[in-house]
């Protein structure tokens, strides 16, 4: 669809449940579920069970009102996300229709996402993990639909949201059947631990989520500058994948083992798993922040400089992502960090620090977007990022929550290293490759590809070396 009308309208009918779809699938439910679910797991499979069903009553009631309000109310919706719309009837209209297609999925994602969580709590990760590509496999079929019956590429994508929301959670149901069938009961008792679980929920969506949060803000300032909301979509997708391994999979994986080490009172364990999962975020954040800062516009442009993508959408997109590169490090040290603080069931630490992320953001996106445009969006993003990820250094070590050792320092400057060899490599490579990378090589997606394998194969091999990978064995962690 390019950088349309049609593409604007879209993403913005697709901003707002992808972004709760975001919010939850990125731990933000994990880290106010599992330790709440897990104490009860202690106690009996009785409570536990009770537990979960008290919570999955009162989210999909809630979740079913929202609903139903915003589809009543979308014009009102539409003009709060996006309204530098109004200017032009026909995509304001446009994304109106569509976000009432696509709202459904909120309900349908939140609900899966209380199934990922059971199945988090008893350290099965695959199918949780793998329930998002169903969106993906759905929306491909769409759009291949779309270019065989000469169909509207946006209504058939927006359907598709709905319809893989509703399989997705079929799916997610047919996974969790082993650890847990819920019991479905009208009479609705909220004793003291659910209170506890909702207390905590809302300040961890606000905070686990705080980069989905920035997101929505940038959408909504960048609705007044035509084909900006693409721009920023298209960006945002290429940097999402490196912060999902990064931040994401990493956070998501290491709080149950935080949880269950500090409920077992087993310090030693406790600091090797934050550290080692710094170290491991570190490692995977690092060679993307310099490969998205270096080699922006060739990836844009293989991934999207085709068709109704022009050579000048991709310079745009492009700079926008290498904006959004120089935040991904904080971004995923965010993860970790507010995993700290969420293991020990404290979510109004990180929903400070995240209130105050989303302030620094919204501040300079507004003083300077007359001035710079909507590429001032990345910018704030990465600025507040890297300001967030300050605070939380200093609040964790004041309470004595991290402590690194000797080794940790080590292995971070190895880390630093191993990545400025491998971006002297990836400059020199995008040298030598620089007629085949130009936006008429209609290849030029396999020379990326090709790059990208081989830099990320030289940068393992130079951490390989530097002894960054190898194991230790260790009683109490495993990495």
């Amino acid at each position: 669809m390019g950088a349309t009308v049609y593409a604007d309208a879209f993403f913005v009918a697709f901003r707002l449940p992808n972004t709760f779809r975001r919010l939850f699938a990125e731990g933000t439910f994990n880290a106010a579920f599992i330790p709440s679910f897990s104490s009860e797991k202690v106690k009996g499979t009785k409570y536990a069970k009770k537990f979960a069903d008290d919570v999955l009553v009162l989210i999909s009631l809630i979740l079913l009102f929202i609903v139903l309000i915003a589809e009543i109310f979308m014009p009102v919706l539409v003009y709060l996300i996006a309204p530098g719309f109004v200017e032009n009837d026909f995509k304001f209209n446009l994304a109106i229709e569509l976000t009432r297609v696509t709202f459904p999925f909120l309900f349908l994602v939140s609900i899966s996402s209380f199934f990922s969580g059971i199945l988090n709590s008893n350290n099965k990760f695959a199918a949780a993990a793998a329930a998002p590509i169903i969106l993906n496999i759905v929306m491909i079929i769409a759009i291949i639909f779309s270019y065989f019956y000469d169909s509207n590429y946006s209504k058939n994508l927006s359907y598709s949201v709905t319809l893989a929301g509703i399989i997705q959670l079929f799916f997610l149901i047919f996974f969790t059947k082993k650890y847990y069938k819920p019991s479905i009961k009208l009479k609705i008792k909220i004793n003291k631990n659910v209170k506890f679980f909702f207390k905590k929920l809302l300040p961890s969506i606000f905070s686990s989520g705080i980069n989905q949060i920035n997101i929505l803000i940038g959408t909504i300032i960048a609705s007044f500058q035509v084909g900006a909301v693409s721009y920023l979509y298209y960006a945002d997708r290429i940097y999402q994948i490196n912060l999902a391994i990064a931040g994401i999979a990493v956070s998501t994986i290491s709080l149950p083992i935080l949880s269950s080490a500090l409920k077992a009172g087993n310090e030693k364990k406790v600091n090797k798993i934050q550290n080692k999962s710094l170290e491991l975020s570190l490692l995977l954040s690092a060679p993307a922040c310099a490969g998205l800062i270096i080699a922006s516009e060739e990836i844009v442009n293989a991934l999207f400089g085709y068709g109704s993508f022009k050579a000048e959408d991709v310079k745009l997109t492009s700079k926008a992502l290498m904006y959004f590169g120089f935040g991904i490090p904080a971004f995923a040290i965010i993860k970790i960090f507010a995993n700290l603080f969420f293991a020990r069931h404290n979510t109004e630490t990180p929903f400070h620090v995240s209130l105050v992320v989303v302030l620094i953001n919204v501040f300079i996106s507004l003083i300077f977007f007359k001035s710079i445009g909507f590429i001032i969006i990345p910018i704030a993003t990465s600025i507040s990022a890297w300001v967030g990820a300050t605070i939380y250094v200093f609040l964790l070590i004041g309470r004595k929550y991290l402590i690194f050792k000797k080794d940790n320092i080590i292995n971070a400057l190895k880390i630093i290293l191993s990545t400025i060899l491998m971006s002297v490599a990836l400059l020199l490579v995008l040298e030598h490759f620089n007629s085949q990378l130009i936006y008429s090589n209609s290849f030029k997606f396999i020379y990326v590809l090709f790059i990208v394998l081989s830099l990320a194969m030289f940068y393992l091999l130079l951490c390989n070396l530097m002894g960054i990978l190898k194991n230790k064995k260790d009683n109490n962690y495993q990495v």
